[in-house]
């Protein structure tokens, strides 16, 4: 079972874990730790709930709902956040712009204040008016030091309510690419409901009894799923012009990704975000399964896998070291041979395909790195790593044995055969790495404190900004826990510079952006304090017996993401609930 430890979560760590299992799969709720009791006459029942108006996803859990509080954005039931409680903003990767939901505008009024317009009318769920109050409270919350958010105070100066619909943020400097980011992940909560609560219960409170402003309410839940149904009255029908079209949805734990392919095929199944191996078969064939594209990678990309390397060890501390591993990864071998091409080799950089603009080729072209062997053997030799004994093995510049091992989570079988696939392609270049499976509980607690040689990591996804990328590789200082950026323990001052200089750049100015993320992709390919390997998909495989109209790459077709994973709503995820239709009509 893949359970989180409930740890202190710094700023953007929970957001960008959404993906971070195994191959961007479900985070698992903690084992007895469920929420409200269901009613006696389980609604969730499926035989008590109309087929034809109810959507069955999977994929985002693995055992009973941990909880049903928005602020614990890592571990919360899969729809509070975005079918419940809501955003000032959603965000659309297709167009790269923020789209105004809660809040119908917002400006920037001077260089360090920021001014959000509320729409007129939003309710509560138990009819109470939506006012800029609720919304000050909200980011409020974050004062409290194990709130995820809590940093955004250490450059946020105050929020206040102007008037009913206006809320003033006054900022002491300006991120402008962490704002746009905050806009969209930070959910609004009522003040009536929650104020009073300690910051024990704002945390690690249940909050069985979600009110929020969003399409839908919570209505049951058992030991396998959770139940929400739409609300007649939500507020975004009338001033959205979208409405979700299942009255009913119901998110099921399955206890397996062949559970899940099993129940897909029966049609008890309409959306699954799991890994599912071999699904390309099921696509190809007449099995009423459809992914985004009908040819690979089938999915869209979601996050980066990294290779990471520990640089506070030998010789993983030498930058020529660490390129000629780069160098030594046939990642090729792991997106057929593991995958079946059901994800893509990453470019150098690791950017996204989203982010494709932000890719400087020039810089790609003089400093960035490919598969092989020879290639890599050479930059060992001329960087003093040689097999003084004969092993085929090369060992340290003193002469002592180089013997890594690569940390991946036992039971994670694709990330399990990628780490064989790496050790295998680095020991024909003359680097032994063994690879290591030990129980993701063990492998969390020594990745925080620097215990390994190498892993496999991907806990940054796709966001608004290449900002959150950066942040994650080269952000200081180093803590004596690292719980959620550079892992690696990688320490550049004018890296960490830069990626503060990025934040500062307006988000409309992809120029500016484009000039400090160029000088960034230049250490991050001189250095290689991590390396990238391939693009997770954002898994998502629909069938069309029940529902239809699902994202596609077809002309025509809905392009939102097709995704119930945790701070997905906000990226995509609802809006695809908008555009499904009956496949019966």
């Amino acid at each position: 079972m893949r359970k989180r430890a409930r740890i202190l979560i710094p700023l953007l760590a929970a957001a960008m874990a959404a993906a971070a299992c195994s191959s961007g799969g479900p985070t698992p709720a903690p084992q007895g730790s469920q929420g409200a009791n269901p009613p006696a006459a389980n609604p969730g029942n499926p035989g008590s709930l109309p087929r034809n108006e109810t959507l069955y996803t999977t994929g985002t859990q693995w055992g009973p709902p941990a909880n049903f509080n928005p602020i614990r954005e890592w571990d919360y039931a899969t729809g509070t956040k975005g079918l419940v409680y809501e955003t000032l903003f959603h965000y659309d990767p297709n167009t790269a712009k923020l789209t105004p939901w809660l809040a119908e505008s917002g400006a920037w009024t001077s260089d360090t204040v920021y001014d959000a317009k509320l729409r007129a009318g939003v309710k509560w769920a138990d009819g109470k008016p939506l006012t800029a109050k609720d919304v000050a409270f909200s980011y409020s919350l974050g004062k409290m030091e194990t709130v995820p958010f809590h940093n955004i105070w250490d450059w946020l100066k105050s929020v206040e309510a102007v008037d009913d619909q206006t809320v003033r943020f006054t900022f002491s400097k300006a991120n402008y690419q962490e704002w746009d980011f905050n806009l969209y992940s930070r959910v609004i909560v009522p003040e009536h409901v929650w104020t009073g609560r300690s910051e024990e219960d704002v945390l690690n409170g249940v909050n069985e009894n979600p009110v929020g402003t969003g399409a839908y309410r919570y209505q049951s839940h058992d030991q396998d799923r959770v139940v929400w149904v739409k609300r007649d009255d939500w507020w975004g029908k009338a001033a959205l012009g979208v409405e979700p079209k299942p009255r009913y949805i119901v998110d099921v734990a399955t206890p397996s990704n062949e559970v899940a392919m099993g129940m897909l095929l029966q049609k008890g199944l309409d959306l699954s975000n799991n890994f599912l191996p071999g699904v390309a078969n099921l696509i190809k064939g007449n099995f009423g399964i459809t992914s985004f594209y009908n040819e690979p990678p089938y999915m869209l990309s979601a996050n980066t896998a990294w290779l990471v390397p520990n640089t506070r060890k030998k010789p993983m501390d030498d930058p020529a070291f660490r390129k000629a591993l780069a160098t030594s990864v046939d990642t090729k071998k792991i997106v057929e041979g593991v995958y079946g091409n059901l994800v893509k080799a990453s470019s150098p950089t690791g950017l996204l395909p989203q982010w494709d603009q932000f890719v400087d080729q020039g810089v790609v072209g003089g400093s960035g790195f490919s598969f092989d062997t020879a290639k890599a053997k050479k930059a060992l030799a001329d960087a003093g790593y040689r097999d003084r004994d004969g092993d085929g093995l090369v060992e340290n510049k003193d002469g002592s044995k180089i013997d890594l091992t690569l940390m991946v989570p036992t039971g994670w079988t694709d990330w399990m055969e990628a780490a064989r696939a790496i050790s295998t392609s680095a020991k024909a270049a003359g680097i032994n790495v063994t690879p290591d499976f030990p129980d993701f509980n063990a492998l969390v607690e020594k990745r925080g404190k620097g215990d390994f040689d190498l892993l496999i990591n991907n806990e940054r996804q796709l966001s608004n900004t290449p900002w959150t990328y950066y942040d994650y590789i080269f952000q200081l200082p180093i803590q004596k826990t690292q719980n959620t950026v550079n892992f690696g323990r990688y320490e550049n001052k004018k890296a960490w510079s830069l990626v503060q200089q990025l934040d500062q750049v307006k988000t409309d100015d992809i120029e500016g952006m484009k000039k400090v993320i160029s000088q960034l992709q230049q250490i991050h390919l001189d250095e290689m304090p991590i390396i990238p390997l391939w693009y997770n998909g954002l898994w998502a495989q629909s069938s069309v017996s029940v529902w239809k109209n699902w994202p596609s790459s077809a002309q025509g077709a809905p392009k939102s993401a097709p995704a119930m994973w945790r701070n997905w709503m906000e990226l995509g995820g609802f809006e695809t609930l908008t555009q499904l239709q009956p496949a019966a009509s």
